[in-house]
């Protein structure tokens, strides 16, 4: 009987700015079970496919490069899943889009409610930051990727200006 061997891997750097970018790949191979009976055999095959994804990470940050100097970059991430694709070939994993290829996800209310109550902490103008920032009108029009991307450079000036 055969079995699964999967192997998952995400990494975020961070960017001028407060901004960031990500990459991540999910590799699945079915392996032959015998070789739960030769660890070491096993253990090689998990490393394989460990560098596999680890070198597919690191070749995609590279390419990726950084993102527009206004920081209008509106996905602000890459995705190297290419096992969830949308029927344009454009992957769904973290940029935000649907799996039914019907646009981006919306951000979540817990989401929308993050965005503003650490802005009000720090008074901070969410409409203007989300306009100049993304060229959406309002935070319950970010995308999801867009929403967490948000919360993560707010979340890392805040505890900035803390210290």
């Amino acid at each position: 009987m055969p079995m699964k061997l999967n192997v998952g891997l995400s990494r975020k750097v961070g960017e001028p700015g407060f901004g960031s970018r990500g990459a991540s790949v999910n590799l699945e191979l079915e392996l032959d079970s015998s070789l739960v009976d030769d660890p070491d055999r096993l253990r090689e095959r998990i490393r394989q496919l460990y560098h596999l994804a680890k070198s597919s990470v690191d070749e995609e940050l590279q390419q990726a490069g950084p993102p527009p100097a206004n920081g209008s970059n509106g996905h602000g991430s890459h995705s190297l899943d290419r096992y969830r694709m949308n029927g344009n070939g454009h992957g769904n994993g973290s940029n935000g889009s649907a799996s039914n290829g019907h646009g981006p996800r919306r951000a979540t209310g817990s989401q929308v409610k993050a965005i503003h109550a650490i802005a009000g902490r720090s008074r901070i103008d969410v409409t203007r930051l989300v306009q100049d920032r993304f060229g959406v009108s309002s935070p319950d029009d970010l995308s999801i990727t867009d929403a967490s991307t948000l919360i993560d450079e707010l979340k890392s000036a805040q505890s900035g200006a803390a210290r």
